[in-house]
């Protein structure tokens, strides 16, 4: 038997009891302030597409969205505008108020680490050339990371999700784990994917709001998706993938 745990216990289930906070047990130590990661990362002189500021996605009210949102698999080949896109990142990843010097965004993060990173697989925005970009927060632009059609390639590395390449584009949020470590400590990887799913949450009601389709998925080869971003799975791994476009035939 495992030390605190039943011999038959998985991984999941192991995950779940190491990561609890009991009243009896709790990690203790200070903060290394001057140990503390960055909050953003950057891909310097990267080409960037810039993005326009954002004063308002859609025309619809918070409850029309919330009726509208649902689960959008089949897509047109038409393109989304990039104003659209600049949009959609912005409502999932951008920053939405400064106050006592740091950066607020859109979606709740706990401690304000942030370490979800959003990218983008452009297949079809009018505006922006096919590629990989990475989503530049305070810069509210595209960094480009990789030129090129990548549509088939996530639709194979998401488990053959046809999707990822009917799409206008994929957005795909990673984690830089020593961001929210260096303060939780292995309870971080909780917080990681709760801060993902608030950031997909506020994509998707964005879409709704411009009559745009979207999806999650949480299905994926990993390596293979981490390895088309050039991260490591290690230090940063993708955590969900989304995608948006011009809707079809709802399936």
């Amino acid at each position: 038997m495992r030390p605190g745990g039943p011999i038959n216990e998985k991984i999941g289930e192991r995950f779940q009891r190491e990561t609890k906070y009991e009243r009896r047990r709790m990690p203790g130590g200070s903060l290394d302030l001057n140990a503390k990661p960055p909050m953003e990362k950057e891909y310097p002189g990267a080409r960037r597409v810039a993005l326009c500021p954002v004063d308002r996605c859609g025309d619809m009210s918070l409850h029309e969205a919330l009726l509208r949102r649902k689960s959008q698999r089949s897509f047109l080949d038409s393109p989304i505008s990039l104003d659209m896109l600049s949009c959609a990142l912005w409502s999932s990843s951008g920053i939405q108020r400064s106050e006592m010097g740091f950066a607020f965004r859109t979606a709740p993060s706990a401690g304000a680490l942030y370490p979800v990173e959003t990218y983008v697989a452009v297949n079809r925005v009018t505006g922006a050339d096919p590629g990989l970009y990475h989503y530049h927060v305070r810069g509210h632009a595209l960094e480009e990371v990789r030129a090129g059609e990548f549509g088939r390639e996530l639709a194979n590395a998401a488990l053959g999700q046809s999707m990822c390449a009917s799409a206008a584009a994929v957005v795909l949020f990673t984690a830089v784990f020593e961001r929210a470590a260096w303060k939780y400590r292995q309870r971080a990887y909780r917080y990681v994917y709760l801060d993902a799913g608030h950031m997909a949450q506020n994509l998707a009601l964005a879409s709704a709001s411009m009559g745009l389709g979207c999806c999650h998925i949480g299905s994926m080869f990993d390596g293979e998706v981490n390895g088309l971003l050039g991260i490591d799975g290690v230090r940063e791994g993708v955590v969900y993938m989304s995608v948006i476009g011009q809707p079809g035939m709802y399936v």
